[in-house]
């Protein structure tokens, strides 16, 4: 049987058995041999066998190369045969004897099941793999693959059909391998097309399969969900907005596609990009960060790409660059919207071909990186400003998350000082009216400031934090704050009442329109509803 060994540089990626008389390549999943980059068309070229000889045929805009020869319209293929495209490479061998184990491990990678379509406010819209059986004793029955890899048959099996005399336990293996089904022979006999299935094949929608007298059906269905998980990372709180947060974000780790993360300073998109690699497929390799704010325009090519020894002047031993270091990890590139323009189009043809040449290099490299962006910019409005490429932000925007400011979630403000109190030090104790406190400031500086607050707390008062040693300013004040309990208890108690009477008073001007009082109080919705609710507001106050 002829095959295609699929290179990338000098490494061997995987085998591709042509099983089939015609088969196309290219990045579209729609293919038989997917080809993930930018320089490789949908559908690349088609390889046709006719009289057990085989032929390829261009298909796309950036040519195809046989033995380094541009073809025009359909080309025999003679065996050891190099067909180029992009960046890729694959050895055609006319006649090889496969080994069914190597190959089914090769094609089979540890992909989500579950392919993103979008992500809009608080849903998901994902598209599964579903098999619905259209004949047979369990007709009707519709079965969505949600694991890597499942069996379906009889009793016994992941997935398990209705008694059928004709089906066994582990009848046969279904698996998801670059967004495509797969079947796996398993314990009986499948037949697809009227063939028997003895190693592992692509099923597409629409295609049917038997097993016994049982006949499936492939089919994709498209769900919206919305998606909430208490923590990620190292990332906690219990408001609805974190919550879903958290539950988009666990759904991105999964994924390899481009995630840019919003929000402002101090909100914790670090450790949201930390959360994305320790909770994703890569968490075995490398978490490399650049503050891109910090690059200078002279070294961002050395820093990112890396250089030879002689490239420039201070260049005395070859270097990697963040891309070299983040192979087969993450690279987590913060502040991105401080890259200068010139910056930012040598970053996109990075992200674009997968090509990353050293400064002073000839030839480049392909590093197996996810990129992970952040930016406390309005990007959108960047871009039409100029500032910004249009490209470069649709390229990094695959998936795209805002976190909310502190002040958006009032409810997390306990949560996280007991959390980043413990991280000072053993047997740190916060009271209540600390803690309430707390929640009556806006917090510019979000979760960092919360940090620092704590910080000066403990520092100044000791493992004891209560309002009195609360201190939201670090600079020194006309008078020094004091430890008495009472003189905290009154500063509150004012504060608290001022706070209500506010309240009390919009409350009852506009009739308890809780819309209305959050658009002229200048404060969200949900921090209003929160404050009503601590105040025990509920009806028109007279």
């Amino acid at each position: 049987m002829a095959k295609l060994v699929l290179y990338r540089g000098k490494k061997s990626l995987l085998e591709f058995p042509l099983r089939t008389s015609r088969v196309l390549v290219g990045r579209s999943d729609r293919c038989d041999l997917v080809v993930p980059s930018g320089v490789v068309s949908r559908t690349h070229c088609v390889l046709t066998r006719r009289d057990g000889n085989w032929c390829i045929d261009d298909r796309s805009r950036h040519g195809t190369f046989v033995d380094q020869n541009k073809i025009t319209g359909k080309q025999m293929l003679q065996d050891g045969a190099t067909i180029e495209l992009g960046a890729y490479r694959m050895s055609f061998k006319k006649e090889t004897q496969s080994n069914p184990a190597r190959t089914i491990s090769r094609i089979i990678d540890p992909v989500p099941p579950e392919k993103l379509l979008r992500i809009a406010g608080n849903e998901v819209s994902v598209e599964r793999p579903m098999i619905r059986v259209v004949a047979g004793p369990a007709e009707g029955r519709c079965f969505s693959l949600r694991a890597h890899r499942q069996s379906l048959g009889a009793a016994g099996s992941d997935l398990v059909l209705d008694e059928d005399d004709g089906v066994l336990p582990g009848h046969v293996g279904l698996a998801v391998a670059r967004g495509r089904t797969m079947l796996l022979p398993g314990t009986g006999m499948v037949y697809l097309d009227g063939e028997r299935v003895l190693s592992a094949l692509p099923v597409y929608p629409g295609e049917r399969f038997r097993l016994g007298d049982t006949i499936c059906e492939l089919a994709k269905v498209v769900h919206d969900e919305v998606v909430e998980a208490e923590s990620f990372g190292l990332m906690v709180g219990k408001s609805p907005s974190i919550r879903r947060v958290f539950g988009l974000l666990a759904k991105m780790a999964d994924h390899a596609a481009p995630v840019l993360l919003m929000g402002e300073s101090g909100t914790g998109k670090e450790l949201a990009a930390q959360g994305l690699h320790s909770e994703g497929r890569r968490a075995r390799g490398p978490f490399v960060a650049i503050n891109c704010g910090a690059i200078s325009e002279k070294l961002f090519e050395s820093e990112l790409f890396g250089h030879e020894k002689g490239a420039f002047t201070d260049a005395k031993e070859r270097r990697d660059g963040a891309f070299q270091r983040a192979n087969r990890g993450t690279l987590f590139l913060d502040e991105i919207g401080e890259l200068p323009l010139a910056a930012q189009a040598k970053l996109l043809r990075a992200l674009e071909t997968g090509e990353v040449r050293r400064v002073g290099a000839s030839t480049p490299s392909f590093p197996d990186v996810r990129v992970v962006a952040a930016t406390n910019r309005d990007l959108e409005k960047e871009v039409k400003q100029g500032r910004f490429r249009e490209d470069l932000f649709y390229r990094l925007a695959v998936l795209g998350v805002g976190i909310p400011a502190l002040r958006h979630r009032v409810e997390d403000i306990e949560v996280l000082t007991h959390i980043l109190s413990e991280r000072l030090g053993d047997n740190i104790s916060v009271s209540m009216e600390a803690i309430r406190l707390l929640e009556f400031h806006p917090f510019p500086g979000n979760v960092r400031e919360l940090r620092n607050v704590l910080t000066r707390a403990y520092v100044l008062g000791g493992r004891q934090i209560t309002a009195s040693s609360i201190q939201f300013s670090p600079w020194p004040r006309n008078h020094v704050i004091t430890t008495h309990s009472e003189t905290g208890t009154r500063e509150k108690s004012r504060l608290k009442e001022s706070e209500r009477s506010i309240l009390v008073e919009a409350f009852t001007r506009l009739q308890g329109n809780r819309s209305a009082m959050a658009r002229e109080l200048g404060v969200p919705r949900t921090t209003l509803h929160y404050k009503l609710k601590r105040f025990g507001i509920s009806s028109v106050a007279s």
